[in-house]
């Protein structure tokens, strides 16, 4: 079974994502923070990770730097998800690296076809 990791600061956010991916086949991780999502990232190896941009102790492009500098995740696929839905800033994260971007509130159909694009199921 395919695990992603799930990066949010809001407790419901995190909740809804949890219910969709767990319904959807998936298990699920989950990160509070920034901090808490690089220990876990390290500790759990998560198949992707939904890492939201905007949270404590490390935002989300600290974390992708980190991340990718390990060699355990430089193919992982990482989305951005966040509330700043700003012009250009899908072009800024996917120009740092982030693998796909979403907008909160994130529309279920998309989260499934941008899980399904990064990570087939076999």
């Amino acid at each position: 079974m395919k695990r992603i990791l799930i990066v949010e600061d809001k407790a419901t956010s995190r909740e809804l994502l949890r219910t969709v991916l767990q319904n959807e086949g998936y298990q699920t991780i989950e990160a509070v923070d920034g901090e808490d999502a690089i220990a876990t990232a390290s500790a759990q190896s998560p198949d992707l990770i939904l890492l939201d941009l905007h949270m404590p102790r490390r935002n989300g492009y600290e974390v992708l730097s980190i991340l990718r500098q390990d060699q355990r995740f430089t193919a992982t696929p990482i989305i951005a998800v966040t509330a700043s839905a700003m012009s250009g800033d899908r072009e800024k994260a996917l120009a740092a690296g982030f693998s796909g971007y979403l907008t909160k509130p994130v529309p279920l159909a998309k989260l499934r076809e941008e899980i399904n694009r990064l990570l087939p199921r076999t």
